[in-house]
């Protein structure tokens, strides 16, 4: 790829397969971080995939698991 001027910043284009990958389209938001190698780009998740990201990390808990406050804030 080539870095393009646009107005005062630069630019570069992403290809067309990295765009599908990410499902991205025009006025898609993306995150660019720079990293010790490159370019970072990632696409953030909605509000509603992020909840399912969430519901599969779920573990169920034993039925006789109890909280116990004094426990969890113990030092």
């Amino acid at each position: 790829m080539r870095v393009a001027k646009w107005g005062n910043s630069l630019a570069i284009r992403i290809p067309k397969d990295v765009a599908q990958a990410l499902k991205l389209e025009e006025g898609s938001e993306i995150e660019v971080v720079a990293m010790e190698n490159g370019l970072g780009i990632a696409r953030p998740l909605s509000q509603s995939e992020a909840m399912e990201r969430i519901r599969k990390l779920a573990k169920p808990l034993p039925a006789d698991w109890k909280f116990d406050r004094e426990e969890a804030y113990a030092r």
